[in-house]
């Protein structure tokens, strides 16, 4: 009974906005004018800008801490990449038979797995150099669902099809202003978190970002369906194959120069679009473009091999998923010796398990952990430098190129993204500034909404 009521008031608050621009029309009516955009400004405690893997922890931790929360994402869901993206087996969660990274990033994918009527990998034994036997294969479209529900539960107001356009902070709040389809919001709020993964909001903003000279290619996600693969003659496709590449028609990076490896997956994470960069829409643009443009491409070929003459594409995402933009300049830079000795920062407030998994043109060689080591992420590496007020979480965490080949992944991002929400809460309610908050406060707030603090204890 309460989500129907919850979901009525959601239908009447589309209704109203929808009301408000459009006049009273009957039957033959034609519209005299255009409607106009609506401009308003609106409060709040905590922002957070992009819905994505982090955001969406972020939100929710926020908000469930008793906070008003605004989450803001251009998109036309929650998820990010795990659900625009496609790449819905996040991980890892569990290291050397421990569990690393728990809370409400967790509670999420175990919600999606039992709804599915999936099963959840046996983290008792150990992946050895096959670290996807511990990523959990998720229903994509069903995540994005559970998700919404929960950001809707945790009182978030979410406001899609928005992107910020500018942020300035004067006398304790941040006023960033964002446009989306008819409407252009000034927000005001106490505590801003940029989760973009491009370090958007920290651009725009005003502080210093990284990025590499060659960032790590995308991946348009995808399905093939249609023929049998124990039937094929490898050989004389990948002959085929490398004629085509030969003449110019295919490119041997698109598909790491693998298409026995393409259609033995069927698709999956085996595309590579290089350069794909998702930091505005015009790059967008092109990473989309070029990964379809070779999908095809590659599809039209496949059609013309003996036993591939019925392949069809059975599903693909809409968007080009993407590994590497932009990171922040924060008050600490996580290096990859930090990250492979496992070191333990005194103000570490999060784990992240996930071998170090730089792509290039060439694929992917994922340098592993040595046994027992575990690696976190402090506080510091979440506060860009010379702010206020101001957080990050996911993939634009600091850190060097190496370190953030793992840091980026799924889980990893979940728990920055519950130790961001949580030290927004504790910087508003305190009226400080998130590096100014007490770390063991901090930790007991990240614990008691389930989450794993370095150096405070691991389940079992």
């Amino acid at each position: 009974m309460e989500k129907l009521k919850r979901r009525s008031a959601l239908t009447g608050l589309g209704a109203l906005s929808f009301g408000m621009l459009t006049p009273s029309l009957s039957k033959g009516d034609v519209l005299a004018k255009p409607y106009t955009v609506k401009q308003q400004t609106i409060t709040t405690d905590i922002l957070v800008v992009g819905g994505g893997t982090a955001g969406v922890v972020a939100a929710i931790q926020a908000g469930r801490a008793g906070r008003k929360v605004i989450l803001v994402e251009n998109g036309s869901q929650l998820g990010g990449t795990t659900t625009t993206g496609g790449v819905a087996f996040p991980g890892i969660f569990f290291a050397w038979g421990k569990q690393v990274i728990s809370g409400i990033g967790w509670e999420m994918v175990q919600e999606a797995v039992a709804m599915n009527d999936d099963t959840l990998p046996d983290f008792s034994i150990p992946h050895g150099r096959q670290h996807p036997k511990h990523q959990v294969r998720l229903n994509g479209q069903l995540y994005a669902l559970l998700i919404e529900e929960k950001c809707v539960e945790a009182g978030v107001k979410i406001r899609f099809y928005e992107t910020p356009v500018s942020a300035s902070f004067d006398k304790g709040n941040w006023t960033v202003d964002t446009i989306g389809k008819g409407t252009s919001t000034r927000i005001i709020c106490n505590q801003l978190i940029d989760c973009t993964g491009n370090a958007y909001v920290a651009s725009i903003a005003g502080f210093n970002v990284l990025r590499e000279a060659v960032i790590q290619p995308g991946t348009l996600q995808f399905q093939l369906g249609g023929y049998d693969f124990q039937s094929l003659d490898l050989k004389m496709i990948q002959a085929r194959y490398q004629e085509e590449i030969a003449k110019g028609n295919l490119i041997k990076s698109d598909f790491r120069n693998n298409i026995a490896g393409l259609l033995r997956s069927g698709g999956d994470n085996i595309q590579h679009v290089l350069g794909a960069d998702s930091t505005t829409s015009e790059t967008h643009t092109v990473a989309n473009l070029k990964g379809r443009s070779s999908l095809l491409q590659t599809l039209r070929f496949l059609r013309t091999l003996p036993g591939c003459e019925k392949i069809r594409l059975v599903d693909m995402q809409n968007e080009t998923a993407v590994r590497e933009t932009y990171r922040i300049d924060g008050h600490y830079q996580i290096t990859k010796t930090d990250y492979v000795t496992g070191k333990v920062f005194d103000d570490a407030v999060s784990y992240s398990y996930y071998p170090i998994d730089v792509h290039d043109e060439n694929g992917v060689v994922p340098d592993h952990l040595k046994e027992g080591v575990v690696p976190t992420v402090p506080l510091r590496a979440l506060i860009p430098k010379n702010s206020r007020n101001f957080l990050v979480a996911g993939r634009c965490v600091s850190s060097d190129r190496l370190a953030n080949s793992a840091l980026r992944v799924q889980a990893s991002c979940m728990g920055m993204g519950q130790a961001a929400g949580a030290a927004a809460v504790l910087a508003n309610m305190q009226n400080k500034s998130p590096l100014e908050v007490g770390l063991e406060d901090l930790r007991k707030l990240i614990e008691s909404h389930g989450g794993i603090v370095p150096g405070t204890g691991q389940k079992g």
